[in-house]
């Protein structure tokens, strides 16, 4: 599985980590001759940089995307985009005392135990990352809005302080940053435009698929669409929302739900608030242990970090749920397709699962090859063989039945000969 990517019908692959020289983004499935709005996007990307404002981290980096592939003269080509963002202002020094000690909060720890270092700065589990989310994102927003649909969002509530109190979050933020501490908060998300209907039930849901795409970003830990957690306490005759016709057309008249019921947009805003921990970089001395040694130690973490990433997420926010929407929009196109254009999508989207499919077969059996030279047994496996092409044939439609068998033949011929 390649957990770097998401979408099918508007896909897209994130890559690089905090401390490397650059990340990037790239993405597929934009059709030929839109233009791009290179300040706009350049704009969206200014409000979640490091670097501005007293609570954020001062880590500067101007975060300027450059498109290496699908974008001449500023619009788009039909072909992959990619874009890169470079990191000018990484400091691996900060992180070098931290190589063995997990911070708490962090992925470091599970990090660890999966591949055996804890990678500096928080690599690719690091909140960094969002910024080539946002290119993603971004686009994402101009091509919604082409389609009429508004993607916004804003923080709700810092450290359980109402946003709209600003006074009291002010003092809030300026004294959690005076003890070396931190804050989390609540960011609400609101969509308007999206058709009636747009979703599907139980796993191609309109929640199902902003969960995924939110849930990529660092520090949320909570999701909640229209009324949420709150509907639990209600009655039915609360929490339901009614119909009435006006103007000849079915309305709401209310929105407890969200804008989504049984996975599908409603025709009312789509509306979710997502959940931030507090930025889990602190001064405040925790408790830790150093690996090296497997020894109790006490950790103050050094570098430069955010108060409250809550105040920088807002867009973060807005490009994952834009990505998800369009993605969820282009792939109802899809299905209602007839013009040779939007049929071509559709095959371009199977051949990207094909190949990605197929790449991981002939991985597996290239470990099969090496366990089978370890244990001293032949390459080839003529019974097994055979039942699996028996089996696929016989899950295969009968007109396909005998083209499934002739393409696996030539599967397993090319996995024998890695092998």
């Amino acid at each position: 599985m390649d957990h770097f990517s998401y979408g099918t019908y508007y896909r897209f692959t994130i890559f690089g980590s905090s401390h490397e020289p650059l990340v990037g983004v790239t993405v597929e499935g934009i059709p030929a001759g839109i233009p791009l709005d290179r300040p706009a996007l350049q704009a969206f990307l200014d409000r979640r940089a490091p670097g501005n404002g007293a609570f954020s981290s001062t880590r500067r980096e101007a975060d300027v995307p450059e498109f290496e592939t699908g974008l001449t003269d500023g619009v788009f080509t039909g072909g992959p985009v990619r874009a890169i963002l470079r990191n000018t202002d990484a400091r691996p020094a900060d992180y070098e005392a931290l190589r063995t000690v997990p911070r708490p909060g962090h992925a470091d720890w599970p990090a660890y135990v999966k591949t055996g270092q804890i990678p500096a700065g928080g690599g690719h589990y690091s909140g960094r990352m969002t910024a080539p989310l946002c290119v993603a994102g971004g686009i994402a927003k101009q091509l919604l809005a082409r389609e009429g649909v508004e993607v916004t969002a804003r923080t709700v509530s810092v450290g359980g302080i109402p946003a709209e109190d600003e006074e009291a979050v002010t003092g809030l933020l300026q004294d959690a940053k005076a003890r070396g501490d931190s804050l989390g908060g609540v960011i609400e998300c609101k969509v308007i435009g999206l058709p009636a209907g747009l979703g599907d039930h139980p796993f191609g849901g309109l929640e199902n698929r902003l969960a995924q795409a939110v849930f990529a970003i660092p520090a949320v830990k909570g999701l909640e669409f229209g009324d949420g957690f709150a509907l639990a306490a209600m009655r039915g005759s609360e929490a339901n929302d009614g119909y009435r016709v006006r103007d000849g057309r079915v309305v709401m008249t209310s929105n407890h739900c969200g804008g989504v019921l049984g996975g599908m947009a409603c025709g009312t805003p789509l509306v979710f608030r997502a959940a931030f921990k507090p930025t889990p970089s602190i001064a405040v001395p925790q408790e830790s242990a150093d690996l090296s040694g497997m020894e109790n130690v006490t950790l103050s973490v050094p570098g430069r970090h955010d108060t409250c990433i809550v105040l920088r997420a807002v867009p973060v926010v807005e490009a994952a749920a834009a990505a998800a929407l369009l993605d969820a929009l282009w792939e109802s196109r899809a299905d209602d397709a007839s013009d040779l254009p939007a049929f071509r999508r559709q095959i371009d989207a199977a051949d990207r699962a094909i190949l990605e499919a197929f790449v991981r077969r002939l991985q597996t059996a290239d470990r099969i090859g090496a366990c089978k030279r370890e244990n001293g047994l032949p390459v080839q496996d003529p019974a097994r063989e055979q039942e699996l092409l028996d089996r696929l044939s016989r899950l295969a439609p009968a007109e396909m039945s005998d083209d499934v068998r002739a393409l696996y033949e030539t599967i397993l011929r090319l996995s024998r000969d890695r092998q």
